[in-house]
C-alpha cells in the first residue's frame, strides 16, 4: 500500500470512527478497497488538514442513519460494524493495544480485556505465539474482538506499522497499554554494558516511541471529539519506586519511565490523553520470574543476591516474605488498577503501586 493511502487512512477511519461513536462505544470501521454494502460518499483531498477533514465527515454523516460504510474516491471504503449497545463489559466497544502481549503480564492482560467487551491488539516481536493468543481468543469472544501484529518497541517503524494495521482493522484505539519489558539482573560491578544497553532500549526508550506514535491517533480522535478521552498506561514495577539491589538497569529504566508519564501527562492531557503507570509487585508464577533458565528466580540464584539461597524455591521463598499480602502480584490484581484507570477521568500522571503493600508511598 502506497504511504500516501495509508496515511490517508490513517486520518479518515479514526475521524468516522469517534463521530459514528456513542456513549464511550465506538463502531468497527475497517479500510477495504471496495465494498457491496450501501455507502456513504466522503469527499477527501490530500490537501486537507485534520480540521477539513473532521468537517467533512461531520457534514456527511451529520443527515445519515444506520451508515454501512464509507467510501472516498482515490483511498478505498470503510465499512462499518455498528456499535454493540448490549454487551456489558467494562470496556465494550473499545480497542485497547498492549505490548508484549503474547505471554506472561500482557497476555493476562490482552485475556481480560477481551472478557469484558474490548476489541483487543496483542502487540509482541514474537508475531506467531501472538497470533495464536488472538485466534484462541476470536474462537472464544467473537471474530472482532483480537488480532495481533508483529510490534519492535524500540523500532519506530516497527510501532508505527502496529498502529497502522490497527487503524485499517478497526478503526482507531482508545487505550495503548505499554506493557513490554525486559530485566536483566546483575551488580553494578559486573554488568556488561551491552545488558544495561538494552534493559533501557526496551523499558524506557520503547516507552517513549510508543507513547509518540499513539499520541497522534489519539489526539486526532480528541480533536474529532473535544468530550473523548483515551488512555496510555505504562505497566511500570514496584522497582520504578524503590531502588533494587543487584537489579539498577532495571530499576533505573522503570524510574525514568514514571518520569516519562509525569511529563507525558502534563502535555498530552490537551488532547484528552490521561497518561498513568501501574506498579505491580513480583509476578513470581510468570516467566519473567519462573522461567527455569532466564527467568529472575535463577538470575538471583545465581548473582547471590539471596543470602545463603541454595535452590531457585529459597529465592522465590525469601521474595515472598517480603510481600505482607504473603504472595505474588497477579494479573487479577493489575486488571484492576487498569480499570481504575481508565475508569477514573480525573487522574493523570500517576504511579499506581499494586504490591501487596511491598511498596507504601508516602
Amino acid at each position: 500500500m502506497a504511504a500516501d493511502t495509508e496515511e490517508m487512512i490513517n486520518l479518515i477511519a479514526p475521524v468516522l470512527r469517534i463521530r459514528l461513536g456513542k456513549d464511550e462505544r465506538y463502531p468497527v470501521v475497517r479500510f477495504v478497497e471496495t465494498t457491496d454494502r450501501s455507502t456513504v460518499a466522503l469527499s477527501i483531498s490530500e490537501s486537507m488538514d485534520e480540521v477539513a477533514v473532521i468537517e467533512a465527515a461531520t457534514k456527511a454523516l451529520g443527515s445519515v442513519g444506520g451508515v454501512e460504510a464509507v467510501s472516498v474516491e482515490g483511498v478505498g471504503a470503510f465499512e462499518i460494524d455498528p456499535v454493540d449497545e448490549t454487551s456489558p463489559g467494562r470496556v465494550a466497544g473499545r480497542v485497547l493495544i498492549v505490548t508484549g502481549a503474547a505471554q506472561g503480564f500482557g497476555l493476562g492482560i490482552a485475556q481480560d480485556l477481551a472478557k469484558e467487551g474490548a476489541c483487543v491488539v496483542l502487540a509482541d516481536i514474537n508475531i506467531g505465539e501472538a497470533g495464536k493468543q488472538a485466534e484462541a481468543l476470536r474462537k472464544e469472544y467473537g471474530t472482532n474482538c483480537a488480532m495481533a501484529v508483529a510490534m519492535n518497541v524500540t523500532d519506530l517503524a516497527s510501532i508505527r506499522s502496529a498502529i497502522s494495521e490497527t487503524v485499517k482493522t478497526f478503526g482507531g484505539f482508545d487505550g495503548f497499554v505499554s506493557n513490554a519489558g525486559v530485566v536483566k539482573a546483575e551488580s553494578v560491578k559486573t554488568q556488561p554494558e551491552k545488558d544495561f544497553d538494552f534493559i533501557t532500549e526496551v523499558n524506557y526508550r520503547g516507552y517513549f516511541l510508543c507513547t509518540q506514535a499513539a499520541s497522534q491517533i489519539l489526539a486526532l480522535q480528541h480533536k474529532a471529539c473535544s468530550d473523548y478521552s483515551s488512555d496510555i498506561i505504562q505497566i511500570n514495577s514496584k522497582s520504578g519506586l524503590v531502588g533494587s539491589n543487584r537489579n539498577g538497569a532495571y530499576a533505573g529504566s522503570k524510574f525514568g519511565g514514571i518520569g516519562l508519564t509525569q511529563s507525558f501527562a502534563l502535555e498530552l492531557i490537551e488532547d484528552g490523553i490521561k497518561v498513568n503507570s501501574i506498579c505491580p509487585g513480583n509476578f513470581f508464577d510468570g516467566p519473567l520470574w519462573s522461567d527455569p533458565d532466564n527467568g529472575l528466580f535463577a538470575q538471583y540464584l545465581e548473582s547471590g543476591k539471596i543470602p545463603g539461597a541454595k535452590t531457585v524455591e529459597d529465592v522465590k521463598r525469601a521474595y515472598e516474605s517480603k510481600v505482607p499480602m504473603g504472595r505474588g502480584c497477579t494479573t487479577p490484581d493489575v486488571m484492576k488498577a487498569i480499570y481504575y484507570l481508565i475508569e477514573q477521568k480525573y487522574e493523570t500522571g500517576q504511579a499506581l503501586p499494586v504490591s501487596g503493600g511491598q511498596v507504601m508511598l508516602h
